[in-house]
């Protein structure tokens, strides 16, 4: 009996131990990817010794994801299995990984090429060698399509690049993923990680129709990495939106948030896309790549004005690694996420292969707008904002149409307003976008006959090219118009519709002098816009607002200097004054 009681207690101590190891953030789950190069190096015992013990030493992390393939560069079954055996050995959960590509140079991505048979069954064999391993198998995010081969060009036909690539890669993720991985282990899970850059998938054969609902799972790329200096400019609210658009794709299924450490001017950048992913309610964080987080030199500070100032992260100069970075800023957001419930913010509408206004979600999230983006038809919502990638839908029109006669508003954009008009939207509103752009260098708030306010801000006074889009008098009302050399254009139009209203927002040929106007005629597109939201701010640009259902939110400040922000709760008269320091956020519980 004693002994029996030994090996029970003994049991236990390990649940607990491991159930202590997998609490290490109350949350969420933190993960490191190993790259193949890396799992070739860990096999040997003592190497591996030294990084666990440097990265362990840095940084709470609960699981990793060990890579058999990349770029050519296949693992060995006994290199898999050590490294898998390594890491269970200390408590730590390990699933597999595979990157489906051929490296790349020129400046171009490489990929398969699959139509070309030597190619598809190097793919199928680095499937079937990660799948003998593992019961959850990730793909990093280059299962995309770049090859144009001879072959590629005469499969493709008179078929678009675009839908070329799309139904190839959905017999791809068949034949050569899923089923051959399903017949090496059929317990094992396949996950479709997606990168950053998704209005623009389909062109590469990334198909959020169909793809999700073939994988086990999905996981989203947050790498919004430094929205200056990267070819991309990505704004960094997309580390929030993008997982919330593809939660809204395969709902119940998005797994996971992924970031890496590449190209940030300052590290703060390298927390604030940990935290925004997180405060998207994304269940795992993994942390690109065993590498950076195994140096043994300190993280390159970056060029950071706020040093000596409180901010949310707290990094002294040569406080460590990037190892120490991620576990700070891990940290800090795990001491946070209890209080929020589920994300809401404006619904908004893009269908799967959309294109058109590329990534303005993410501009008006960096002017205080939390937006919660579909990709179908948000019918139930009070106010839906609908930019030109929503024009797609051959019966846009008629939903529109239904919105407003149930009483909702319904906000379009310059860029879908000039996708419409001859196809539908006059039956709407009489608007018409013009071929023409106008440079203006003064705005007005204005509502029905009399005199207007100028709304304007110091500093911001450089002329901004609009569209220019033409309305009837008395039918719609310009309520913020744009004033140059005498003559006014709408900034944001209004047309009562049925129980509904319709509005224009007029947006900037270049989305990003969205951040070139005054900061009071932003605050009063807002006011217009989105009355109905539980909360509004009033903030300079790039200031950052998340919505819950439970009444709590978050500010966050991207810029380099401390944000003084007035926060409206929906039916209070009063606004609370608040500083935001740079590169911070506050939680406002509810």
């Amino acid at each position: 009996m004693r002994r029996l009681f030994g090996v029970l207690a003994f049991l236990w101590f390990v649940a607990v131990s491991q159930n202590a190891h997998a609490a290490a953030y109350k949350n969420f789950r933190a993960a490191i990817y190993i790259t193949v190069h890396d799992t070739k190096r860990l096999a040997d015992p003592a190497t591996f010794a030294n990084d666990f013990a440097r990265v362990s030493s840095q940084l709470s992390f609960d699981k990793v994801y060990i890579e058999a393939y990349r770029d050519r560069v296949m693992a060995t079954d006994s290199e898999l299995e050590a490294v898998k055996r390594e890491f269970q050995a200390k408590g730590i959960q390990t699933s597999g990984g595979v990157t489906l590509a051929a490296g790349g140079s020129g400046g171009q991505f490489g990929t398969f090429d699959y139509e070309n048979q030597a190619d598809r069954a190097e793919c199928e064999r680095a499937v079937r060698l990660i799948a003998r391993h593992f019961d959850e198998v990730i793909l990093d995010d280059f299962f995309f399509y770049t090859s144009k081969s001879d072959a590629d060009i005469a499969a493709k036909g008179n078929r678009s690049w675009a839908d070329y690539r799309v139904d190839r890669m959905r017999e791809v993720s068949r034949n050569l993923v899923l089923a051959p991985a399903k017949q090496e282990n059929p317990r094992v899970r396949v996950i479709i990680k997606y990168p950053n850059w998704y209005e623009h998938f389909h062109g590469l054969g990334y198909d959020l129709a169909e793809q999700p609902k073939m994988f086990d799972g999905i996981y989203t790329g947050t790498e919004t990495r430094d929205p200056i200096i990267t070819d991309q400019l990505l704004q960094q609210y997309e580390s929030y939106q993008i997982y919330r658009y593809l939660s809204n794709v395969r709902p119940g299924a998005n797994l996971g948030v992924w970031a890496d450490t590449y190209d940030t001017r300052s590290i703060d950048r390298y927390a604030e896309q940990l935290w925004d992913g997180l405060f998207a309610k994304a269940p795992e964080q993994m942390l690109f790549n065993w590498s950076p987080m195994a140096e043994a030199k300190p993280a390159t500070s970056g060029t950071r004005p706020w040093a000596k100032q409180v901010t949310s992260f707290r990094w002294p100069a040569g406080a460590g690694g990037w190892a120490s970075a991620a576990n700070e800023a891990l940290h800090v957001a795990d001491g946070v996420l209890g209080e929020l419930g589920n994300p809401v913010g404006v619904a908004s509408y893009r269908p799967p292969h959309a294109s058109g206004e590329d990534f303005l979600h993410n501009y008006i999230g960096n002017l205080g707008v939390p937006i919660e983006l579909y990709p179908d038809y948000p019918a139930n919502a009070h106010t839906i904002l609908l930019t030109r990638a929503a024009s797609i839908d051959p019966a846009i029109i008629a939903k529109i149409d239904a919105s407003l006669r149930g009483g909702a508003n319904v906000i379009v954009t310059s860029g879908f307003l000039e996708a419409t008009q001859g196809h539908g939207f006059e039956q709407l509103a009489e608007w018409q976008a013009t071929t023409h752009t106008i440079a203006i260098d003064q705005y007005f708030d204005g509502f029905g006959a009399g005199a207007g306010t100028e709304l304007k801000e110091a500093g911001k006074t450089k002329p901004v090219l609009f569209p220019e889009v033409r309305f009837y008098t008395n039918d719609s009302w310009g309520i913020i118009r744009g004033v140059a050399a005498a003559k006014g254009f709408p900034i944001v139009l209004m047309n009562h519709y049925s129980k509904g209203t319709l509005y224009l927002w007029n947006m900037p040929e270049n989305f990003g002098d969205l951040y070139s106007l005054p900061q009071p005629m932003v605050t009063r597109i807002k006011q217009y816009l989105f009355g109905d939201q539980p909360m509004q701010i009033d903030s300079p640009d790039h200031v950052a607002l998340f919505t819950y259902d439970n009444g709590a939110f978050i500010i966050e400040n991207y810029r380099d200097e401390t944000a003084n922000v007035r926060v409206r709760r929906k039916g209070s008269a009063a606004a609370d004054a608040v500083e935001i320091p740079p590169h911070s956020f506050r939680v406002f519980p509810r």
